[in-house]
């Protein structure tokens, strides 16, 4: 087969990372009863997704190792922390994942290639929130 035949066409690039750590939260908004309004822990899976229309040498919408700061983060302020007393917004599964957009887009966007799409975030292997990030 001739491969120099193949178009390469145009279109976006996307990558993906999972992260974890492991933290405690509550939700005192929810009702009495609801198991959700005690303390109680996840071991979560946080998926970065990235996306670019070009590619950076030696072709990689951005290097993977270049994410190590995020890892860190989540390491060094979050693992083994109870969420609901650190965070400034609901420790729910969705604002979590639009949290860690912001800090993302803060603090490794100006530095890396590419550009953030979501943030996934699982506590349970059944259970997700994603937040889509617009405008960028």
């Amino acid at each position: 087969m001739d491969f120099t035949a193949v178009p390469l066409v145009p279109g976006t690039f996307t990558i993906g990372k999972r992260f974890g750590f492991e933290a405690g939260h509550l939700l005192p908004g929810l009702p009495l009863g609801h198991k959700c309004a005690r303390q109680h822990g996840h071991s979560y899976k946080v998926e970065l997704v990235l996306a670019s229309s070009s590619l950076e040498e030696p072709g990689f919408v951005a290097d993977f190792g270049a994410l190590a700061p995020f890892a860190t983060f989540l390491k060094n302020e979050l693992d083994h922390r109870n969420l609901h007393e650190i965070l400034p917004v609901e420790p729910t599964s969705e604002c979590l994942a639009q949290f860690l957009a912001g800090w993302f887009i803060k603090n490794l966007q100006p530095v890396i290639p590419g550009r953030l799409v979501a943030v996934l975030v699982r506590e349970t292997g059944r259970s997700w929130a994603r937040f889509d990030v617009e405008g960028q």
